[in-house]
């Protein structure tokens, strides 16, 4: 049997950072996007980078990474236009998909494999779902094969919520508030910089 995969979200326009892209904003000397892809890296799974088409400033900040970019036509269709990407671009076989956003500076390595242990030990046969330390449902999320054919069909921004609603997922709580924080606006950085 294959390995899951990780699929790292990163070809969202960055709008309501009013101007800036979040995802190449610097943290200890890095990228953001580049951050999230080594974390990602680090587990040893295979990571697919969904990217808006074309040689880009977001492919240049992961050169020198092992990732597989996945371009997507249509990035401004939503987050679903980036899972449908994704996820069609699986080898097949891939026993599951543990989708990531890459605006969440706090998701760490470690975090990342407990999603995966999780997912292992079912069988590669629930959704898997971060939640805060205190159970609020967060990201990132895993998901099954079954259920590639249904991502493949999302539309809109709404990602994979109508699924999950239908999935009883198997919450995996995090240290504090990984889950949650993600980087959207000028405010959040500020805020996450403290």
């Amino acid at each position: 049997m294959r390995a899951p995969a990780i699929l790292l979200l990163a070809a969202g326009a960055s709008r309501r950072m009013r101007g800036a892209d979040k995802l190449l904003l610097m943290i200890e000397g890095r990228p953001l996007l580049a951050r999230m892809a080594a974390r990602a890296l680090d587990t040893g799974y295979p990571v697919f980078v969904t990217l808006p088409e074309g040689e880009g400033p977001r492919r240049a900040a992961l050169e020198g990474l092992k990732i597989t970019p996945v371009a997507v036509a249509n990035p401004g269709r939503g987050m679903s236009a980036s899972i449908r990407a994704g996820i069609g671009a699986l080898p097949p076989g891939t026993p599951a998909a543990l989708i990531m956003l890459a605006d969440m500076p706090e998701i760490t390595t470690s975090d990342l494999d407990a999603l995966l242990a999780a997912s292992a030990r079912t069988g590669h046969q629930r959704i898997i779902r971060a939640t805060a330390e205190d159970g609020t449902p967060g990201n990132p999320v895993l998901f099954p094969a079954r259920l590639f054919s249904a991502l493949k069909a999302l539309h809109g921004d709404q990602g994979a919520r109508a699924l999950m609603k239908q999935g009883n997922p198997l919450p995996v709580p995090l240290p504090g508030r990984h889950a949650l924080i993600d980087l959207d606006t000028p405010e959040d950085w500020q805020a996450w910089q403290g």
